[in-house]
């Protein structure tokens, strides 16, 4: 029998003594690539917005591409490693096992791997996946070393041309490895933008052929509880484990784990795919109101990191827009002697919300906000009888 249960930091006590590990699944680095699509995608609902961004892109003497241009996170491999890890040490007096998966690449680990108290970091990203029109991310955990480039470069291809066949081929060839774990990543997240019931069909059909080669469905710690307790339904209605993911992008560490009796990533795979045994452990920052987190999280991206390398301090190298005669990405820090007056206002106006006071009403606002919204945030969800479900979000 299946077996999954919820615990919440607040009641340590309930699981303190019992574990050895706490597992950190699903953040990023700067060795990911974020689009930035989602701008245009979204000034679009606003036509206020709409007609200032393009406004400034008709004012740019170079022609704007939100569509191939990308952010990074500001976290070096190793600086997020160490997040990770420090949070599990301090906060849970635990061993930390760290999985860092950056978007369809595994630089960020490869380059951890050289070096000698990381070097058993495991080979991990977070895989696109088109599907009849849709896009779903998994999340690849532990890929064996000396096929990992051999994989990372079959499920490029894949993501370049997709092909249902293709799809179930390769996920069969990576649960064959005993050692991996698969993951599918925040599912009930419409990442393509086709709207609840396109979505749901299109799920429903990658779920049919593929279920049988993901081994858990995340909880996800950027997520909302209303997403998050209908993943939990969906997870028992396909009978898979579920299992957290933080997907961290800026400075606050994971806001879910995994706690485990596992002292490797290897044991700990073994953990979820054969003994059927997962302990989600919520956070605090979860708690918090998930505006205000993800608002912290944007002042992460444009705030400077004097300490860090040149190339990776200031927000705007870690943009990256196509060159316009060579076509190749540049940092946008490139193209200026110094930022745009109007973006610098704008940024001023966010940078607010690092003082006391305006965070103190943005704070209060926002748990108005969810109490209004979500009343039935804490339901208990029946889950079916074939797994042991022992708490909701």
């Amino acid at each position: 029998m299946a077996q999954n249960k919820f615990s919440r930091f607040c009641n340590k006590s309930e699981f303190e003594n019992q574990y050895i590990s706490a597992v950190s699944l699903h953040s990023h680095t700067n060795r990911s690539k974020e689009s930035l699509h989602f701008i245009p995608k979204f000034t679009r609902k606003h036509p206020i917005l709409n007609w200032a961004l393009e406004r400034q892109a008709r004012r740019s003497t170079i022609p704007v591409d939100l569509i191939r241009a990308y952010w990074t996170p500001p976290l070096p491999p190793k600086a997020a490693f160490e997040l990770e890890k420090n949070q599990i040490e301090v906060a849970l007096g635990l061993m930390g096992l760290v999985s860092l998966t950056d978007h369809d690449t595994i630089e960020a680990p490869t380059l951890l791997r050289m070096v000698a108290e990381t070097k058993e970091v495991p080979l991990a990203l977070e895989w696109s996946v088109p599907f009849g029109g849709a896009i779903f991310h998994i999340g690849i955990h532990n890929l064996p070393g000396r096929r990992a480039q051999e994989f990372v470069t079959d499920l490029a291809a894949y993501t370049k041309a997709p092909s249902d066949s293709r799809l179930s081929e390769l996920l069969e060839m990576l649960d064959k490895c005993p050692e991996v774990l698969i993951v599918f990543n925040h599912p009930l997240w419409d990442l393509g933008g086709l709207g609840q019931q396109r979505f749901v069909e299109i799920l429903g059909q990658f779920l049919r052929h593929n279920v049988r080669f993901l081994h858990a469905f995340e909880v996800n710690a950027t997520r909302s509880r209303i997403e998050n307790n209908c993943v939990i339904e969906l997870a028992g209605h396909w009978r898979r484990l579920l299992i957290s993911g933080g997907d961290r992008h800026g400075c606050e560490p994971n806001g879910a784990l995994n706690l485990t009796r596992a002292e490797s990533f290897c044991e700990f795979v073994r953990e979820i795919r054969v003994e059927q045994r997962s302990h989600v452990l919520i956070m605090p920052q979860y708690d918090e109101p998930l505006t205000l987190r993800t608002l912290e999280t944007v002042l992460d991206v444009i705030r400077e990191y004097p300490e860090y390398a040149p190339g990776c301090r200031r927000w705007d190298d870690r943009i990256y827009h196509p060159h316009q005669a060579t076509n190749m990405d540049q940092p946008i820090s490139a193209l200026w002697n110094a930022p745009p007056a109007y973006i610098e206002r704008a940024f001023f106006v966010l940078r607010l919300l690092e003082t006391a006071p305006v965070r103190r009403a943005l704070t209060q606002l926002c748990r108005n906000q969810v109490d209004l919204r979500l009343p039935s945030e804490d339901v208990d969800i029946e889950m079916p009888s074939g797994n042991v479900y022992e708490a909701a979000l």
